[in-house]
């Protein structure tokens, strides 16, 4: 009789966790053919830096605009401006009216990892992240973690929050080796306009 019932125990647990991985994988499959429509986003944005060493958050605010496959325009408009271009290849900062013409490689990442994030494409890079997902009744929330040793140096876990109507990210969460935190919301999102 205890044999039997430690069976029924074994099965159940097993049977859960194999429904729940079923559902995980649905919910990235999704996400990911949703992703792969979407040609163009422009959006407004907030951005909540979340620091350890400091009580006050800093807040910034501006727009993104992105295309398919590789040109990303983030551009902060307070409380101070400045803009981060990539273009394929090439990564600019732009500080106020001046060019630096930057070409820093971890700018370039992190350009890649915002356009990246916001499209959705991150959720299939198995050699980047490792992807866990979970439905909630509003928005599918996917947890990267880093595989990469660049960016596991920096970050602990991504969190990006989609919308379950639209399928796109209203939110990035990222979270940072250190304890601080930078909190991204998208809004007034725009796709393929």
């Amino acid at each position: 009789m205890k044999r039997y019932l430690l069976f029924t125990v074994y099965c159940l647990l097993f049977t859960a966790l194999v429904a729940q991985g079923l559902s995980e994988q649905k919910i990235i499959q999704k996400m990911t053919v949703a992703a792969e429509n979407i040609k163009t986003v422009q959006c407004n944005f907030t951005q909540t830096k979340r620091m350890k060493m400091l009580s006050k958050e800093q807040v910034s605010q501006g727009k993104m605009f992105c295309q398919q496959p590789d040109k990303l325009r983030w551009e902060y408009t307070s409380p101070r401006s400045s803009t981060l271009i990539l273009d394929g290849t090439s990564v600019r900062l732009l500080k106020g009216d001046s060019d630096n013409g930057s070409r820093n490689k971890f700018m370039g990442e992190m350009a890649r990892l915002i356009m990246n994030s916001v499209a959705g494409k991150c959720l299939t890079d198995s050699k980047a992240f490792q992807v866990s997902a979970k439905e909630l009744p509003t928005e599918y929330i996917a947890t990267l973690l880093p595989l990469k040793k660049e960016m596991k140096r920096l970050y602990t876990k991504l969190v990006l929050h989609f919308d379950t109507k639209q399928s796109t990210v209203t939110k990035v969460e990222l979270h940072e080796k250190n304890g601080d935190q930078t909190i991204i919301d998208l809004h007034d999102i725009q796709i393929n306009k």
